[in-house]
């Protein structure tokens, strides 16, 4: 089971120079995402596991918190400490947090 946090955890986290992931597809991403995270896909997960290494927690987001789970699930047995975001972009919206809109960057 995977280390989770709520989105009021992961604003502070953000405020303190967390990285996010957000593992929805494309479509989903351009129509809304947390302002500073990185589009990886789920399906692309398994060839960027390098690329998602690095010295502080991974937090990863998707729509609801499932997607994004056995995203986390999968790294933490790749020697990642990611943490899943419970409640994902649904819970965020819905928070009132802002969203950004439009192509990954």
């Amino acid at each position: 089971m995977c280390v989770e946090a709520n989105i009021t955890e992961l604003q502070v986290a953000l405020a303190e120079g967390a990285r996010l992931v957000d593992v929805r597809e494309e479509e989903e991403y351009v129509l809304g995402h947390v302002a500073g995270s990185e589009l990886v896909p789920m399906r692309t997960v398994r060839g960027r596991v390098e690329d998602l290494r690095g010295g502080q927690p991974l937090y990863v987001i998707c729509e609801v918190g499932a997607r994004s789970a056995v995203v986390a699930d999968f790294l933490a047995t790749q020697g990642i400490s990611a943490i899943n975001v419970a409640g994902g972009m649904h819970d965020w919206r819905r928070s009132g947090y802002p969203v950004e809109t439009g192509v990954p960057r």
